[in-house]
């Protein structure tokens, strides 16, 4: 299997004036004291390590006595806002236990790990850059796939709820072999849906690292979930094998699962399946998509010269000639959806 490379470094895109609008529409802005900018004024760190002395590209940071005060009275007021509406009732038991750093990827997120004194349960959540194509991917994700996602945005400030899961790598490394064919059959039906989703969506570079497994007990058994966990290549890249998982080589023992486990037929079935599953999606959030696309359209989230590449695989790839039309990522999105609500609105 040839692996795919991600050639350049995406840039960051800010949120315009026609993007913000359609946040503020569907609910995702708020307001906070805190931005990413003001997190980055730390004063020291210590690098973290995993349990076996490796470095995790994580940082644990440390502000002066007077800031640390003021910058926790904010982030956990952002806590309240992600997960109760703003209710402050719950400020007094709220502790920030940690604030990391990562210097890996494009979008260095802060990670906040707010604790309640109560009863020392504690959650995590991100404070990130606003990227208009990173947005477009969780907007994508939620209208697209079964997953529902938490965030919102101030300004140039991105708020992210933790996803949890096991980060795939980990669970490729350490718990695949311990499933049981059962299990392993279940998995590859689940990537093979994942991988049409990311497809579709023009989700890339989901290597192994970018996507978390969610195991779920029912009864007697374990059922797993694949979702995606990094948004940062949504509609950038031009090479069409970019937004295919199955391409690569941090996939490959989850490619070779699906091959051992699944015929071609099945293979087939399952990628039907789940696009029918998207066109239903996408039909009962018809305004909501209509309104983000239109959105999408007229931002520019690539260079030309990937829309032109990638238009013309997808011609190719779909034997659709609507995409030679396409002149924007938006574009090329909607003629995508459009397709397959074509084809497959009344699959199954």
């Amino acid at each position: 299997m040839k692996d795919v490379k991600i050639e350049f470094r995406k840039p960051i895109f800010p949120i315009n004036i026609n993007l913000s609008q359609y946040l503020e529409k569907y609910n995702r802005t708020t307001q906070t004291r805190v931005f990413y900018d003001d997190l980055m004024r730390f004063s020291g760190y210590v690098a973290l390590e995993d349990v076996n002395g490796n470095d995790t590209l994580w940082l644990r940071v440390y502000y002066s006595e007077f800031e640390h005060a003021e910058i926790e009275a904010s982030l956990n007021k952002i806590y309240t806002l992600l997960h109760s509406d703003g209710d402050e009732a719950t400020l007094p038991f709220l502790k920030v236990d940690a604030i990391d750093f990562c210097t890996f990827g494009n979008s260095k997120p802060f990670r906040i790990k707010v604790r309640n004194i109560l009863n020392d349960n504690y959650t995590n959540f991100y404070i990130k850059k606003a990227d208009a194509s990173r947005i477009y991917g969780l907007e994508l994700e939620e209208m697209i796939s079964p997953n529902s996602m938490n965030y919102l945005v101030y300004k140039d400030t991105l708020i992210e709820e933790h996803i949890l899961g096991i980060p795939g790598d980990i669970f490729i490394s350490q718990y695949l072999h311990k499933c049981n064919e059962l299990e392993k059959a279940q998995l590859a039906k689940e990537f093979v849906k994942f991988n049409e989703r990311c497809m579709v969506g023009l989700l890339g570079d989901m290597r192994s690292y970018n996507y978390v497994i969610i195991p779920t007990h029912d009864f007697d058994q374990v059922v797993y979930r694949i979702r995606a966990l990094d948004f940062d290549q949504q509609s950038y890249e031009g090479n069409l094998r970019n937004y295919f998982p199955q391409y690569f080589k941090e996939n490959f023992k989850m490619v070779q699962m699906v091959l051992d486990k699944l015929l071609p037929s099945s293979i087939e079935q399952y990628r039907k399946e789940a696009r029918s599953v998207m066109v239903r999606r996408i039909l009962n959030n018809q305004d909501r998509f209509n309104d983000l696309i239109n959105v999408m359209k007229k931002d520019a989230i690539a260079p030309q010269s990937h829309v032109i590449i990638l238009k013309k695989a997808l011609q190719k790839y779909t034997h659709d000639t609507h995409f030679k039309y396409c002149e924007s990522m938006g574009d090329i999105v909607e003629t995508g959806i459009n397709f397959l609500i074509k084809n497959y609105k009344n699959a199954y």
